[in-house]
């Protein structure tokens, strides 16, 4: 199962059971230790309730987090998303998002995941990451 399918079947879970999830602040940010992770999840103003489900899904489900880290797998790791695309389109996964992991640094993490993200957005701002995953 490619990893668009697998959190298109995630997006479609956490939106049964969330039920109504306001959008926050950009500033705003949501931490979850997971087995050996921290996840930072950053509430950008531009992510839908759908979109912010399925985030908080792979901070607290060890499943979904194993598709951004494989289990066993060490260091950092970042989901950018195009703001104008959205990380979630049609219940599957925007092909703008992107998620890296297994990298040796947070900085690069993010560098990495904005740099792919901005060479496949349909246009508007900048990608932005909207998820960090680093060892605990």
């Amino acid at each position: 199962m490619t990893l668009h399918n697998t959190l298109g079947i995630f997006a479609a879970a956490a939106i049964a059971i969330s039920g109504s999830i306001a959008v926050a602040d950009p500033a705003t940010s949501e931490h979850f230790d997971l087995g050996e992770s921290r996840i930072t999840l950053h509430l950008h103003d531009f992510l839908t309730d759908e979109e912010l489900a399925v985030l908080r899904l792979v901070g607290q489900n060890e499943e979904a987090l194993a598709l951004f880290l494989p289990e066993g797998a060490g260091g950092f790791g970042a989901l950018a998303v195009a703001p104008a695309d959205g990380f979630i389109r049609d219940g599957m996964p925007a092909e703008s998002a992107v998620a890296l992991s297994e990298l040796p640094d947070m900085d690069g993490a993010k560098a990495a995941a904005v740099a792919q993200c901005n060479t496949l957005r349909s246009g508007g701002r900048a990608c932005e990451v909207v998820l960090e995953i680093a060892p605990r």
